[in-house]
């Protein structure tokens, strides 16, 4: 199946990334010394020494209030998107999740750190147990109290000391109150955090946005890997777009063993290789993909597969039809948001992470919408009325929180099995101990950098 892979892929294409066959090149040395993932050049470590006890730090929102308190974590400035969550659990998985990637976390909870930080302990796919990616992907952390003793027994170190070896500056002793009730007035803003003297705020060039930025390309694998199920019966590729390590596991814990391809990836070509496609969660503004929208639109042109996405991946679906996505306020970051499935009249309980929504108003004809968020009336999902095809806005692979709408991994999963009864000649896809092999077994090439760099 892997040779099939190589030999459909175009010989060039403007909007297509490097192609599989080079890439086998590149990883074929490390998979014959036994490598189990693909070495990549070390980057330069983010780590700094712990700040100092008592130490000064301030959050300047732009064009708005100034909050004073004290740091802990890196000894570093950094400037990014104010956002908040209500979520009372899961700051590690919260703060590791890469739809969060160039933004400030506002914990709405008062008391953050309490149960310490845990391992990075892999699962039996070589999936991390504890967080959605190997690294903290927010640019900064305020909280109002911070726990500097912590207990539990999963627990390795302190968030102060994990943040610090993650190089993200944090802030205690702040008005959480007061900074949530501007951003839901205000909308969400862009902020800096201070580490020893104040920030001046007249100093815009030290505002980055995220939003100006394709924050995507930066959490996107940069080669395909593969998560194996044992004893397979699907093989579902799947886009990353910043995909969270429980999306995996959902998928392989039902037994599919998923490829996961970069974000621009032309999944139209090599989609027949597969019983389904997956569009996984990311950050920032999806009108930055608009080579993902475009292989995605192809994709449904040309091919019959089953198709889900999530958050993000539900939005650059909802693009592909020739719907439009619009910005929301403050968002929805929580893990009690309530989504009411138009199909059945159900309510389940979502968790949710993002700050763009569809506009189901100009959904086509041949779609109609699946979930609606019944705090604020935004869409939460659409599908096909024919075909295999459906997203949802919020995430039903939540952890921490809770799992109402687990049951659409097992939906879309239905959808592949009935595609692959019903189609004229059986195609085994599951992937081959060759492909299993020689592609990497974990994200390639990401690592968190300042959004200052060179987008």
């Amino acid at each position: 199946m892997f040779s099939r892979l190589a030999t459909r892929l175009p010989k060039s294409s403007g909007l297509a990334p490097p192609r599989l066959s080079t890439q086998t090149r590149f990883v074929s040395r490390s998979a014959i010394e036994g490598s189990k993932g693909r070495s990549m050049p070390a980057r330069p470590s983010r780590a700094t020494a712990p700040v100092s006890n008592n130490i000064e730090a301030t959050l300047t929102i732009r064009d708005g209030p100034v909050f004073h308190g004290t740091a802990f974590g890196a000894n570093s400035n950094i400037s990014g998107e104010a956002v908040f969550t209500t979520s009372l659990v899961g700051y590690p998985e919260s703060m590791t999740d890469p739809s969060y990637r160039g933004q400030i976390l506002v914990f709405t909870q008062p008391l953050i750190g309490n149960y310490g930080v845990p391992s990075s302990e892999r699962d039996e796919f070589n999936l991390l147990k504890y967080f959605e990616s190997p690294h903290i992907q927010c640019a900064g952390v305020v909280v109002a109290d911070v726990a500097i003793q912590y207990s539990h027994w999963t627990a390795v170190e302190s968030l102060g000391e994990w943040c610090a070896r993650e190089g993200v500056p944090a802030i205690s002793g702040v008005d959480t109150r007061a900074i949530v009730t501007y951003l839901r007035e205000q909308g969400s803003s862009l902020a800096r955090i201070s580490i020893g003297d104040e920030y001046d705020a007249d100093e815009d060039e030290g505002y980055i946005d995220p939003g100006a930025i394709n924050l995507v390309k930066r959490v996107s694998t940069k080669a395909p890997f593969v998560v194996a199920s044992p004893n397979a019966t699907f093989h579902i590729a799947l886009i990353d777009c910043g995909v969270k390590e429980n999306i995996l596991r959902s998928l392989v814990n039902r037994g599919a063993s998923v490829t996961v391809f970069p974000y621009n990836y032309p999944i139209h070509k090599v989609a027949d290789n597969f019983d389904g496609v997956f569009i996984s969660n990311g950050p920032g503004d999806p009108t930055h993909c608009q080579e993902t929208v475009y292989n995605l639109a192809r994709l449904m042109e040309t091919s019959s597969v089953p198709v889900m996405g999530i958050c993000l991946g539900h939005q650059l679906l909802a693009l592909a039809v020739g719907a439009r996505t619009i910005k929301l306020k403050y968002g929805n970051r929580a893990h009690n948001i309530p989504a009411l499935d138009l199909t059945t009249g159900q309510c389940h309980i979502t968790s949710q992470n993002h700050g763009y929504a569809v506009d189901a108003s100009t959904l086509p004809s041949d779609f109609k919408e699946y979930f609606v968020n019944l705090n604020d009336g935004s869409n939460e999902g659409m599908m096909h009325k024919t075909r295999p095809i459906f997203s949802t806005q919020f995430h039903p692979e939540a952890k921490g929180g809770p799992m109402d709408s687990s049951y659409l991994f097992d939906k879309y999963l239905q959808n592949v099995q009935l595609f692959k009864e019903n189609q004229k000649v059986y195609r085994d896809n599951r992937p081959s101990q060759l492909m299993i092999d020689i592609l990497s077994k974990e994200r390639v090439g990401v690592e968190p950098s300042p959004l200052a760099n060179a987008a």
